[in-house]
């Protein structure tokens, strides 16, 4: 059951069924999660043109990102962007050739990108050294003091247009690593359609980027506190919401019940949907939910859960602050989740000097 379908506290009513006065049956509750905008137009129907890509590395202009074992180039707070004509033709024939050279697409009014701007990216092979000084060498371009770092590392330091590439770049790169043969005969494929595509040159089948759909969800008991929990040894301190992926013929809401009843022992009784966040390690969407149980005990797995732990709202701020507990990054939809039961922003512990 979805909080769509289930009473109001103390109302008696079905929402959908008996609306509130003045308010739309179907109009959004103002519960969920900020829609964040697109910043890069990923042009699904110029990359199906034959030989797009080669023309664009052709006429000049485009700018590319250069991914290395999940590494990118970076400098300062941002992606280092190359230009892709120039450093096609430095690279081709050398150790440091692309495997893949993928479109990423135009910036979106509101990126901070250049009007018309072409972003491609290069994906060096795998055996490449990941530092930047022997990849100079070969190069022209790249700011002095540029080094190679994962998402992780720099994610909270680079501008939402820079992160939105990061992400693109790495969930197309790793479903390349990950499916270059055909799951039907065996056969390798080859890349089509700006990358986006893999076909299969002996059954002539077409295969497209697979996402991985899983549920993230904030457990609200009773009382109104907030179900916490984390993997590992008893005494880690990292505490998150329950997470899991949605299995074959399932529903999101049928994946919160039955996840959080395996992790944890708590019988849902009903889900909000609250917003999403693409997490391509390697190629995950995290479908937030928040959700509300009679319970008041939990039970962890001892397997994906060891330790479950009920907060108030003050418990939980006073556990951050003293160090006694570590909660997700605000980058993470597992921080907004929690924060959106919080009710605002949870100060974390200030950092030691």
């Amino acid at each position: 059951m979805s909080l769509a379908e289930s009473p109001e506290p103390g109302s008696g009513q079905i929402i959908g069924q008996n609306p509130r006065a003045g308010q739309a049956a179907n109009q959004l509750r103002e519960t969920v999660l900020p829609v964040r905008p697109a910043l890069i137009d990923r042009g699904s129907a110029a990359r199906l043109q034959p030989g797009m890509l080669a023309d664009l590395l052709r006429s000049g202009g485009a700018r590319a990102m250069v991914l290395s074992r999940r590494q990118a180039l970076v400098s300062g707070n941002g992606l280092v962007f190359l230009d892709a004509t120039a450093l096609a033709a430095r690279l081709k024939g050398t150790a440091y050739e692309p495997e893949q050279v993928i479109y990423l697409g135009t910036g979106l009014p509101g990126s901070g990108a250049a009007e018309g701007n072409r972003f491609v990216l290069f994906v060096l092979p795998e055996q490449f050294e990941v530092h930047a000084e022997p990849f100079e060498q070969h190069v022209e371009g790249i700011p002095a003091g540029a080094h190679w770092a994962g998402f992780r590392e720099v994610a909270g330091q680079l501008d939402a247009t820079d992160t939105a590439l990061f992400i693109e770049a790495s969930a197309i790169a790793n479903w390349h690593a990950t499916h270059t043969h055909c799951p039907r005969c065996g056969a390798a494929t080859v890349p089509e359609a700006g990358g986006w595509v893999r076909r299969c040159p002996a059954d002539n089948s077409e295969h497209y980027p697979r996402t991985d759909p899983a549920i993230i969800v904030t457990v609200v008991g009773p009382d109104d506190r907030l179900l916490l929990g984390g993997g590992g040894p008893l005494d880690a301190r990292n505490y998150s919401t329950l997470a899991g992926f949605v299995e074959p013929g399932e529903s999101l809401e049928q994946a919160v019940v039955r996840e959080i009843g395996e992790e944890v022992g708590v019988s849902v009784t009903a889900s909000q949907y609250l917003g999403s966040q693409s997490w391509p390690f390697p190629a995950s969407l995290m479908l937030g939910f928040t959700a509300v149980t009679s319970d008041t005990e939990a039970t962890p797995d001892g397997v994906e859960v060891t330790r479950a732990r009920w907060f108030s709202r003050t418990e939980l701020q006073e556990a951050v602050l003293s160090g006694e507990i570590v909660i997700s990054s605000r980058l993470s939809i597992a921080r907004a989740l929690i924060e959106h039961w919080y009710g605002g922003t949870i100060e974390d512990r200030a950092e030691s000097p």
